[in-house]
């Protein structure tokens, strides 16, 4: 198929996007925002998204950096997928947002996908979101009231929506910095090697003797959004890193999800079963990884 017919905008600076959103948004026109495109451009070639305009940020350099801000990472949402995985700062001060970035799709996907556009997305079996929640990131987003920021906890609403206003731009992924010591951990299953997940986990944990400290738990890919694994968290507070603790806290995390998702590829006790495996597994690669 082909998309249906839509006025195309190209502008060169944020402050030139923001203003025609807002004008475009106050005349009552159904408006997309186009970063990447390897998520949109499909909907619309299927009319699932059938928008009258498209504003395409590909221009707008301003959103395409990643550099170190001290304590945090900053991500221009306009920086490929690619940039994030190859990234020496980000593979050396923030190793989880590394390992998921060489997880999301195959290279072709990873070079032209945005990071901004992904979390803007926010499809449920993504890796990013259930990192954002681990890793307690921030979102900057842009709208004709000025600038705001967005916790992780609060940015994923629901089935692909986020707290993004309609006449808001997202224009930075903000990622704090691992402290030093903590273990990290991502796995995923899918039907093949790069497709989206039919589950996935990740996560990361401090250990002192032997003993867990803190820990935060995420899973992809099996409700309507990235959710915590509270359940699993709470078992693991204070307990000896040991298999059989982490077998138990796997198994309680699991257990307490709401119905996971359904479908042809997975059903929702096959998506439980593996987010229970994945935790467990997990698990055992962050506490090798802690000092």
């Amino acid at each position: 198929m082909k998309p249906a017919s839509f006025e195309y905008h190209k502008p060169t600076t944020l402050g030139e996007a923001v203003a025609l959103l807002g004008q475009l948004e106050n005349d009552g026109v159904d408006v997309k925002i186009l970063a990447g495109g390897q998520s949109l451009i499909p909907m619309l070639a299927l009319r699932v998204a059938r928008p009258e305009t498209l504003i395409d940020l590909g221009q707008i350099k301003e959103l395409d950096y990643i550099r170190d801000e001290g304590n945090v990472i900053a991500i221009g949402s306009m920086a490929s997928k690619h940039a994030a995985a190859v990234s020496p700062l980000i593979e050396a001060k923030q190793r989880l947002f590394h390992d998921a970035s060489e997880l999301v799709g195959h290279r072709q996907i990873r070079n032209r996908g945005s990071v901004g556009g992904s979390f803007a997305h926010a499809d449920p079996a993504s890796e990013y979101p259930a990192v954002a929640l681990v890793l307690d990131m921030e979102f900057k987003a842009v709208g004709p009231e000025g600038e705001r920021r967005i916790a992780a906890a609060d940015f994923f609403v629901t089935y692909m929506t986020t707290s993004l206003e309609t006449n808001e731009i997202l224009t930075e992924v903000r990622i704090p910095m691992l402290p030093a010591g903590t273990g990290w951990a991502i796995r995923e299953e899918a039907r093949r090697n790069g497709d989206l997940a039919l589950a996935g986990v990740c996560l990361t944990l401090t250990k002192a003797a032997g003993v867990i400290g803190a820990v935060k738990i995420a899973a992809f890919g099996v409700n309507p959004t990235a959710v915590r694994l509270t359940a699993a968290e709470d078992a693991l507070r204070g307990q000896p890193a040991t298999a059989e603790n982490f077998a138990h806290a796997a198994a309680a995390g699991a257990a307490a999800l709401d119905e996971p998702m359904s479908c042809i590829h997975a059903s929702a006790d096959f998506r439980r079963a593996l987010v229970q495996a994945l935790t467990e597994r997990c698990l055992a690669d962050a506490a090798a990884r802690a000092a």
